[in-house]
């Protein structure tokens, strides 16, 4: 696979995840605005909703504080090292 598989993969998640998200919203408003919704819209926008609260931004604290981006953000002098911390 050559250089064009990154971008392919990467549009290909973004048009999965658009799709999901339509599909959430679809069951979401016939629920609201339908008299005749039924379980499936409610597993799916249930489903959906507790997805939502999974805390996919958290990552162990090593990772952060050693990490390339953190480096970049902050000046390596200015974050203290581990024995200054503690004390």
């Amino acid at each position: 696979m050559g250089a064009m598989a990154g971008p392919a993969v990467r549009w290909a998640g973004a048009l999965v995840a658009l799709g999901l998200g339509a599909v959430w919203w679809w069951a979401v408003l016939r629920l609201v605005l339908s008299g005749d919704a039924g379980v499936l819209e409610g597993a799916v926008a249930a489903g959906g909703w507790g997805l939502s609260l999974l805390p996919v931004h958290c990552v162990p604290k090593d990772s952060v504080s050693k990490g390339p981006v953190l480096k970049t953000l902050v000046a390596e002098d200015s974050v203290p090292d581990d024995e200054a911390r503690d004390h």
